[in-house]
């Protein structure tokens, strides 16, 4: 029997597969040129070559055509689709992680076989409701507003109970055409991200945030026992036992925050509030970042074809004009009063505000220490340390903090707690804190503390509360409790009309919808 011997690169050719050429079927490619003659109304064959065709001239581009909206819409559909891939990435990532602590969970031969099926039944109904609640629309329309606790020029903030259950949870209610004017776009994002990663009991809980076409909404925990300006409103100053369970409260609080990657850049007495059993959680972050494109101006503007075209500086925040009452003693009654306005004002105060923030020179998380340090000094003095006749002054105290800051001779202060203020309030490359929160914990002025602990003990305060509707410890007698929301829609209608016929009011919004988790499933 003959062999076909292997093809090994010499001159011999194997044995051809497939039959012989005289038996494969006739295709065109084997007919002649000519081959195609008999066939009924044969079409002719090109006689000429490539080059002698008369191509048609490909039509010029014209976007009129398609609508002045036609980019904008184009970029929503972009946005929205690389909002919902990543959004479905990431909860699938989180599921996969939730999976593999069950699993952990599982396999512990301490549990026994009912508690393992119990497990294994409240996770799986856990992500069913899950699911259901991802595709369920929030909307305004689903609370009852009890009492307006908030106010300002770019929104408010309502004690609101979930129709149904009866649930309390603190809104907040931003308008879309006040976030455009006066460039918050990058802010707002920053909130909205630093709330839904965080998961920390030192951070006020995100539980969901939705949108209509004029507001963006948060829904949050309500904290009953007030914040801690009102505190210091109504008792002027504390002692140092109290102000060190508060001072080390806080420097939790604002190490969970920078764990996560963020500066606060706005720690104030008004953005500390107590929860039900008197203990700190930090609010508001408005001016936070985490140094991501989004909680970038330049992005917006970019994102909005510059829109705004006003330059801004990263590394500096922007507070415009306000006034400050206070100049001596005397004058500090007057100061307490307006700090309630102030607060409810768009730019808020700058006392607290590091000096490098104003002077742009770039900063770190450290901006965060001098804060506390401004706080601790106002919680043992009454005031805090740059304030001044109006907001230039205050600037001025604050950049030339060397000479302006000053102890007042009537107030002793031990040793201990006035040297750990001036070590956070001083220049950054001396600033206690600046290689983590460990340096400050460790000072002599929380010898004692157990840091570990401090969420566990009793604080010094505890809100009296006769209901979970009980807003006592809100100034609500200072705030319009007219329920404005028709007219801050009306307003939104009014400057937003003719956005809302283009995407571009939407565009920068997109991916702003937030729900948690562990959210109870209302």
């Amino acid at each position: 029997m003959a062999t076909t011997r292997p093809n090994l690169g010499g001159g011999a050719r194997p044995a051809p597969r497939g039959p012989p050429s005289s038996q494969r079927p006739r295709t065109a490619g084997s007919q002649p040129a000519n081959g195609y003659a008999h066939y009924a109304n044969a079409p002719p064959l090109p006689t000429q070559g490539i080059a002698g065709i008369d191509f048609q001239v490909a039509p010029e581009r014209n976007p009129d055509r398609y609508g002045p909206n036609a980019n904008s819409n184009q970029k929503k559909c972009s946005q929205l689709a690389v909002d919902f891939f990543k959004d479905s990435v990431k909860r699938a990532r989180e599921r996969n992680q939730r999976q593999s602590e069950l699993e952990q969970k599982l396999q512990d031969p301490s549990q026994g076989a009912a508690r393992k099926e119990q497990l294994w039944s409240t996770a799986g109904r856990k992500e069913g409701q899950y699911l259901r609640f991802l595709r369920t629309k929030d909307k305004p329309e689903n609370y009852n507003t009890v009492k307006i606790i908030g106010k300002g020029a770019f929104g408010e903030v309502k004690l609101v109970q979930k129709k149904g259950d009866g649930k309390v949870y603190a809104m907040k209610s931003l308008i879309k055409t006040e976030m455009f004017k006066k460039d918050q776009l990058a802010h707002v994002r920053s909130e909205r991200d630093i709330l839904a990663e965080s998961d920390s009991p030192w951070v006020v809980k995100l539980y969901t945030t939705f949108q209509d076409a004029y507001f963006l909404y948060m829904l949050m925990e309500f904290l009953p026992g007030g914040d801690l300006m009102t505190m210091l409103i109504k008792y002027e100053i504390f002692s140092e036992d109290i102000t060190r369970f508060y001072i080390a409260e806080i420097v939790l609080a604002i190490e969970a925050v920078h764990k996560l990657g963020f500066i606060h850049r706005d720690i104030k007495p008004d953005n500390i509030l107590l929860d039900r059993g008197g203990h700190v959680k930090l609010t508001d972050f408005g001016l936070s970042t985490g140094f991501h494109r989004l909680h970038d101006n330049n992005y917006y503007q970019q994102l909005l074809q510059g829109r705004s075209n006003r330059p801004r500086d990263r590394n500096s925040v922007a507070i415009d004009q306000i006034n400050l009452t206070v100049s001596n003693r005397s004058q500090i009654n007057d100061w307490r009063r307006s700090r309630r306005l102030m607060a409810y004002s768009t730019v808020g105060t700058p006392d607290y505000i590091a000096p490098e923030i104003f002077t742009g020179q770039g900063y770190s998380f450290d901006c965060d220490w001098w804060s506390l340090g401004t706080i601790m000094f106002e919680c043992l003095v009454g005031w805090p340390p740059f304030c001044a006749e109006d907001s230039h002054d205050t600037y001025r105290k604050i950049v030339n903090w060397r000479q302006t800051l000053y102890f007042p001779d009537d107030i002793t202060l031990k040793a201990e707690a006035e040297n750990l203020i001036r070590n956070m309030v001083c220049n950054t490359e001396n600033r206690l804190g600046r290689g983590g929160a460990h340096e400050i914990k460790n000072h002599a002025f929380f010898r004692g503390v157990e840091f570990d602990s401090l969420r566990r003990i009793r604080a010094p305060f505890e809100p009296r509360l006769t209901s979970n509707i009980d807003t006592t410890y809100f100034p609500t007698d200072e705030i319009d409790q007219t329920d404005n929301a028709t007219v801050l829609k009306a307003q939104a209608l009014q400057h937003g009309r003719q956005m809302e016929e283009s995407p571009e009011m939407s565009l920068p919004f997109i991916g702003y919808t937030f729900k948690r988790f562990d959210n109870n499933f209302r």
